[in-house]
């Protein structure tokens, strides 16, 4: 009969098991929970639990190390041999890696290792589901209705290799997407939080924000594609900056096919992206931010390897006062370009010394402006320029003077991230929040609300 272990004896188990040169093997514990509602009701709540163990092969040969990985969920004891032998066996039945490193070596052990997995479950929501409640009265004595999600991850990862290694690490992940709509589903407006227990969001704030843009909405007023002073909230900021560091492979640069490559060989590091003070960072112990202290890499690819798994993480940054300080890069690819080691980590940080919200920045705008709630589908049309495209969402209002005089109608975007930063003229007070677009990947992020001069609308949307 089958018996689920505890996972620090899954990972033991499956090391003993090996008799491949190198062993590198992963646990993910992970359970969520969720509610979902519409038309100011709760429709649907769900608990659930799994656990993915990855196991990493390598052989050494005559050419180089080669590496064979491989990853099956609900993983029991009398799983593992086979889990093991067929990493082992794509090891062998691969050619060299060319990542191929020696494995990590020399960080002490975690000392919960060997205990049990943290959890979540429903009463993760105890104190938020009555709020949400109350917000759903609110909004239908208002006359609109609340649609969205809230859901609630902890993944508790243990990582062990034959050379030693025993790390843990706990990572909770909650998201609350709120949508409102008038009743006749003309209007719409967005809001979502990024959060680590539920204890620091407020339904009742966030209903008061969306009912505010509902009534921006009554008014609303046509524009033509064009450049415009757009506010781009912190949401909007993210998605763009973590597009542009998942673009800001130091290898990739160096071989001339980014925006980081310098025209003649070369990358643009140190030089200025930005006339503003603009710090762009990552950091494992950022507060409220927390992330993995050590590299957790399920495979190898463009932004990681799994021969680096375990190796330390710190405070990193990409951007320094306006100048390109880092490009991210393995144990391989710091060899190879010659540029310091600089893992990525999974949360990102923008800040510019402003302390205006985006309240206050729409306050202080003179002329006419726009103000955006949120971007989507966003995808790359040049990686030389890192131009991307997309599409506003759930509200774009016209500001005239320092005040919101209307909604207007939705826009195609063309810009570039990185001349983004180049042509900002006032950051923000940093405040965490969840990207819209990446809320599925990249939740981790605090950035600042940025006035463009000249953001670029290249043609009106209308199907949005």
């Amino acid at each position: 009969m089958s018996r689920v272990s505890k996972p620090y004896e899954i990972v033991e188990r499956a090391l003993d098991l090996s008799t491949a040169d190198g062993c590198v093997v992963i646990a993910d514990e992970e359970s969520s929970a969720n509610l979902r509602w519409a038309g100011n009701a709760l429709t649907t709540n769900g608990v659930t639990r799994g656990r993915t163990l990855t196991v990493v092969a390598t052989v050494d040969g005559a050419e180089g190390t080669a590496s064979g990985v491989v990853s099956r969920a609900a993983v029991t004891t009398d799983d593992l041999e086979q889990l093991v032998r067929a990493a082992e066996a794509a090891a062998r039945s691969a050619g060299p890696a060319e990542d191929a490193q020696p494995l990590v070596t020399g960080v002490p052990a975690s000392p919960d290792f060997t205990d049990a997995p943290a959890e979540t479950d429903s009463e993760v929501f105890a104190a938020f589901a009555p709020a949400l409640g109350d917000a759903f009265a609110r909004a239908r004595a208002g006359g609109r209705e609340l649609y969205g999600f809230a859901h609630h991850q902890m993944t508790s990862t243990y990582l062990g290799t034959s050379t030693g290694l025993r790390l843990r690490h706990d990572q909770p992940n909650g998201t609350l997407e709120l949508n409102a709509k008038s009743p006749d589903r003309t209007r719409s407006a967005w809001a979502g939080r990024s959060t680590r227990d539920f204890k620091d969001v407020d339904p009742a704030e966030m209903d008061a924000e969306l009912a505010r843009r509902l009534g921006w909405a009554e008014r609303r007023i046509e524009l033509p594609a064009g450049r415009y002073e757009t506010l781009l909230p912190p949401t909007a900021v993210a998605d763009l900056l973590i597009y542009q560091l998942w673009s800001s492979t130091a290898r990739d640069a160096t071989e001339g096919r980014t925006v980081f490559s310098k025209p003649g060989g070369g990358t643009r590091l140190g030089e200025t992206l930005s006339p503003l003070p603009l710090t762009l960072r990552s950091d494992p112990h950022a507060p409220g931010l927390e992330s993995a202290p050590f590299v957790i890499a399920h495979s190898s690819g463009d932004g990681g390897s799994v021969f680096d798994n375990g190796l330390p993480l710190a405070r990193t940054d990409w951007v320094a006062d306006g100048r390109l300080e880092r490009l991210t890069t393995t144990r391989h690819t710091a060899a190879l370009t010659k540029q310091p080691l600089a893992p990525a980590i999974d949360n990102l940080l923008l800040e510019g010394g402003g302390d205006r919200s985006l309240e206050e920045m729409v306050a202080a705008t003179t002329g006419r402006a726009l103000l955006l709630t949120c971007l989507w589908y966003i995808r790359e049309v040049d990686p030389a320029t890192l131009l991307l495209t997309g599409l506003t969402r759930d509200g774009v209002y016209l500001v005239e003077d320092g005040e919101v005089v209307g909604e207007v109608n939705n826009f195609r975007f063309n810009e570039s991230p990185v001349d983004l930063l180049s042509r900002a003229t006032e950051a923000g007070r940093t405040e965490k929040t969840l990207p819209r677009e990446w809320g599925d990947w990249f939740t981790r992020a605090a950035m600042p609300a940025l006035r463009i001069p000249d953001f670029n609308m290249s043609s009106v949307s209308r199907g949005v």
